[in-house]
């Protein structure tokens, strides 16, 4: 018997940094432990709901892309909604009763997508990739799997999803 995907849950930063250069990158199956990428259609919402995301990223509604996410998306069985919910409203909960654990330095502590996507990794047992501090303290609260995207980067060039040059230009876009 085949084993099941493992399940990466990308935050939006972590979708707009590579969904450009990494094609075609939602639902392909790769390394031993089979990974695949997804998002949450929280995080088109949160795009569209953004002014200065859509200006940044204008290629976000090409149909490419927007045809990758929609046939990708996961897809939630009623009772999963509903835990997700439950989920997402203990985290967000969480997160305004203690504002100051996240919002040291200067960070934004995680918002309501933040802990939808946070909650949904928990409920899936998905690994969640992000580079937002603030929901990384958050994961490590509840022990949700997340990684930084540099660990995800590292795992898509061993199984060779992605080159160096891929890389490097994904490494240039973060400055």
């Amino acid at each position: 018997m085949s084993k099941a995907p493992t399940l990466v849950l990308l935050d939006t930063n972590a979708y707009l940094r590579l969904a450009k250069r990494v094609r075609p990158m939602l639902g392909v199956e790769f390394g031993q432990k089979k990974y695949v990428l997804t998002i949450l259609r929280d995080v088109e919402q949160e795009v569209h709901r953004s002014g200065a995301l859509k200006f940044k990223f204008p290629w976000f509604d090409g149909e490419d892309f927007a045809a990758e996410r929609l046939a990708k998306q996961v897809r939630l069985s009623a009772d999963e909604k509903g835990r997700l919910e439950a989920a997402q409203s203990v985290l967000r909960g969480w997160v305004l009763m203690n504002s100051v654990a996240y919002t040291t330095a200067g960070r934004s502590p995680p918002s309501p997508t933040d802990c939808r996507v946070l909650a949904f990794g928990q409920i899936r047992n998905a690994i969640v990739v992000t580079d937002d501090l603030g929901m990384h303290t958050l994961a490590k609260d509840f022990d949700i799997s997340v990684w930084h995207g540099h660990e995800l980067l590292k795992k898509m060039l061993t199984a060779k999803l992605i080159n160096n040059e891929q890389v490097k230009s994904i490494f240039e876009a973060l400055g």
